[in-house]
């Protein structure tokens, strides 16, 4: 039987792991906005999710409440901001203090920033209209740390609320901090919820290799879905 004092060291230890893992930076301008292939990734990926927004009854998004979990330095947040949402709407969370303080800079006054790894999050329940992951759970390698962060933000999400997903499907063969989450996991971890996934996002080497010579091919290709490497979803609560 694993008691609560080893299911908190290995949390412990994984949020140890996980931030070790990440000092381990990608060349400056690999996520680029001037990168051709970046680009078109970032583009479809916003077109799509705008798009399951709105299918969901989701826009207009002002007065809606949204959490990010992992925010890094802010990225999505700053989508949000641009779609509608209020600063003072948005909180974002993350374990690592100067990503947080890159998001502090970043972002305009009024958003709210915590640092946590997720499993515990200091908001009372139904607090948030909309809970956002993206690319956390694929660097989350401990089982238990994973179901409390998805039992966490359900907790906190309205009963009416959505979460939405952007994660790996497959497993990076160069990275083995990181873990693809297919299908079948995403349900064990969210039981009883309705989800809908999208197979998108065309693997970016292909994509950076592509793009600066044929938007139209990396188009096509992603359309194919069989380089696709991510989920997009909505995972709604009942």
């Amino acid at each position: 039987m694993v008691t609560d004092q080893q299911t908190a060291e290995s949390a412990v230890a994984e949020e140890a792991r996980i931030k070790q893992a990440y000092k381990k930076q990608k060349p400056a301008g690999y996520y680029s906005w001037f990168d051709p292939g970046n680009l078109f990734l970032v583009q479809e990926r916003e077109k799509l999710l705008l798009k399951r927004l709105r299918q969901g009854g989701r826009a207009p998004l002002a007065g809606q409440r949204l959490l990010e979990v992992g925010c890094g330095s802010g990225h999505w947040l700053r989508e949000f901001i641009k779609w509608g949402i209020k600063p003072t709407d948005i909180t974002g969370v993350d374990l690592r203090p100067d990503v947080l303080a890159s998001a502090g800079e970043l972002c305009p006054q009024g958003v709210t920033l915590r640092c946590s790894n997720g499993s515990v999050l200091d908001f009372p329940d139904e607090s948030f209209d909309l809970v956002l992951q993206s690319l956390v759970f694929t660097s989350v390698l401990d089982h238990t740390m994973k179901e409390e962060m998805a039992r966490e933000m359900m907790r906190v999400l309205k009963r009416d609320g959505l979460i939405i997903w952007y994660d790996f499907h497959v497993d990076n063969p160069w990275n083995p901090n990181v873990r693809g989450v297919r299908k079948s996991e995403i349900r064990r971890l969210f039981p009883g919820c309705s989800i809908a996934l999208d197979r998108i996002s065309l693997a970016l080497p292909v994509a950076k290799w592509i793009a600066p010579w044929s938007w139209l091919l990396c188009y096509f290709l992603e359309r194919l879905r069989l380089l696709n490497t991510h989920y997009l979803g909505l995972i709604h609560k009942h």
